[in-house]
């Protein structure tokens, strides 16, 4: 049980997969009003990074859920670097089917929604683990402007327009499963950049270090057409953010 050795290879170097910085997990912590002793549950937490900045800033525990061993060795060690691997558990699992035993405070899921069949599963499944009372982080795309053909669609790796919607939309879905929106911070273009470029430099690398591996012609194709699809399509049309909810 683990991620495709691609999507390893592609994200080998990044601490957070995701659309989103440090910064933006400093300004979140803040945001949501993180205290020494929360307890915070991140399923698919890849390599770790929310979780390690918010032990080492806030004094949280908690435990992070993913199934690809690289990126959870990262975490580990990650956690090692910043001196709180005795407040941090990561569990190699499948994070669609994990339920915390007693509950937490802080149930997360940042950017794999995927784990609960979209959005309203997720929400399902997170709030197994949550405590009354307690907060529901979402990390959800969007359309930041409607994709005019098919091309953009397939340009934001989506198959349909109907698999995101617009951030009205989803703030509204969020309000018809019963959940009150209390806060949001969104990924910018530079934040996506330090996602999806990072990325071409990896990919460049691997190559020059691996010309004869049996993936070296799919990714000598990605390299050549993912950065135009980004600047075209995926940068001015997709958005995403974080999102904070507690149940009405």
């Amino acid at each position: 049980m683990d991620l495709p050795r691609s999507f390893v290879i592609r994200e080998q170097h990044h601490r957070i997969h995701d659309p989103y910085t440090e910064e933006k997990f400093a300004v979140l912590g803040r945001a949501i009003g993180l205290r020494a002793g929360t307890t915070v549950l991140d399923l698919a937490c890849g390599s770790g990074e929310m979780l390690c900045l918010w032990a080492r800033d806030h004094g949280v525990t908690g435990t992070g859920v993913d199934i690809s061993t690289h990126f959870l060795g990262n975490a580990r060690r990650r956690a090692v670097e910043l001196g709180v691997a005795d407040r941090l558990t990561f569990v190699h699992a499948d994070a669609g089917g994990h339920v915390e035993p007693t509950g937490v405070d802080v149930a997360a899921c940042v950017g794999a929604t995927w784990l609960g069949g979209g959005v309203a599963g997720t929400i399902e499944l997170l709030e197994r683990s949550l405590r009354p009372g307690g907060l529901l982080l979402i990390g959800e795309p969007f359309w930041r402007a409607d994709p005019p053909d098919q091309a953009t669609v397939e340009g934001c790796h989506a198959s349909a327009k109907e698999d995101f919607r617009d951030l009205p939309g989803l703030v509204a879905q969020f309000r018809d499963l019963g959940w009150d929106l209390v806060e949001m911070v969104l990924a910018d273009g530079d934040s996506w950049d330090r996602y999806v470029a990072a990325q071409w430099f990896t990919v460049r690398q691997w190559l020059d270090a691996n010309p004869d591996d049996e993936l070296a012609g799919e990714f000598r194709a990605e390299l050549d057409r993912a950065p135009l699809d980004y600047v075209r399509y995926q940068r001015p049309y997709l958005g995403w953010g974080v999102f904070a909810l507690k149940r009405r």
